[in-house]
């Protein structure tokens, strides 16, 4: 029986697409299903921008995430700006697109939330993408040609499946959104009969 996909879709920027990366490429190991990830900017608001209660949510939610990863030995440092992480996902694209999606994406999750990456800026990308044996000129070509291409199909695929916010997974159009969303998508995989054996 063929693999059934499951999309995931995901940003740089977000602490709980950090918690949802590994245990959701895992779902491979346990379910006969292939997990697509696919790139989605977050529309976030700075401060200034915001309602003191959505200010009081990103505050919650900063903390929400710690409590999910200091368990797991991950780090997150809030960002002191809203980045636009396009050439970030542009790079996730292209190390995809030669087989290293898992080891691009954990190093970009990594040090951006310790504050050491600069999601937003094509340098640093281009710097962490060489740092993992990957050509950076060939990523640079990529980020202004095909990789633009395939970054805005995903964003026209994510307002087809009506993508609001990351982590979302879609399987079979049914959409669970966020990571502590994937032991219910679990129980969907589960009643579809996926579970290896």
């Amino acid at each position: 029986m063929a693999a059934r996909e499951v999309k995931m879709y995901s940003d740089y920027k977000s602490p709980f697409a950090f918690l949802a990366f590994d245990p959701a490429f895992a779902l491979e190991e346990r379910y006969n299903v292939r997990l697509r990830w696919i790139p989605f900017q977050l529309r976030i608001k700075g401060k200034g921008e915001r309602s003191v209660y959505s200010e009081y949510k990103a505050r919650y939610s900063y903390l929400d995430a710690r409590r999910w990863a200091k368990p797991r030995g991950i780090v997150i440092r809030g960002p002191l700006k809203v980045y636009d992480t396009r050439v970030a996902l542009v790079g996730g694209l292209f190390a995809e697109s030669r087989g290293r999606l898992i080891d691009y994406s954990r190093r970009a999750f990594e040090l951006f939330f310790k504050r050491e990456f600069e999601a937003d800026d094509p340098n640093a990308v281009a710097k962490l993408i060489e740092s993992l044996g990957m050509n950076a000129a060939e990523y640079r070509g990529y980020l202004e040609g095909e990789g633009a291409e395939a970054y805005d199909h995903a964003q026209r695929e994510a307002a087809e499946d009506h993508i609001f916010g990351v982590p979302i997974f879609v399987f079979e159009g049914e959409p669970f959104w966020g990571h502590d969303r994937i032991g219910v998508l679990e129980n969907r995989l589960d009643a579809a009969g996926l579970r290896k054996h």
